[in-house]
């Protein structure tokens, strides 16, 4: 077991490592949406690369989720197969959210350096996938919202 400050700084030291490991500019929070993000996931029993929507508009919400459910088939067959569609994801603190996400398909912890590397690769391969997707159909993605 890890204490507070010793778990902080191991996940200090994992977020600067892919930093120096990967580093460019991802999308993230750049999407010019609202409430509309990608996010890396990591803890202490899996890693994840995600598209969370989670404005406190549930209509706009629904909309976007449903606009990326329409590309759904594009999004499997030619960007990431693995990729899962969850109306109801349920985080840590409670909130409920519509999360798209790939899970690393390894076993992961946060704890374990020996499980960085292979969690680094993943996040860099999904998450340059995702981005091109996403500014594949992001005009298309906006409508559902901004028409």
């Amino acid at each position: 077991m890890f204490s507070k400050e010793e778990a902080a700084q191991l996940r200090k030291e994992f977020w600067t490592s892919f930093g120096k490991s990967f580093p460019r500019k991802w999308v993230l929070y750049n999407t010019q949406i609202k409430d509309f993000s990608f996010k890396f996931v990591a803890d202490k029993n899996k890693a994840l690369v995600c598209l969370d929507i989670e404005s406190f508009d549930k209509n706009k919400n629904q909309l976007l989720f449903d606009q990326i459910l329409a590309l759904k088939t594009i999004l499997t067959e030619e960007y990431l197969a693995e990729i899962i569609f969850d109306a109801a994801y349920i985080l840590e603190n409670g909130k409920a959210i519509h999360r798209i996400y790939i899970e690393h398909p390894e076993k992961f912890n946060i704890h374990d350096k020996n499980t960085w590397r292979a969690a680094y690769e993943f996040f860099n391969v999904t998450m340059n996938q995702f981005e091109l997707f996403y500014e594949d159909y992001e005009d298309f993605i906006k409508q559902a919202v901004y028409n």
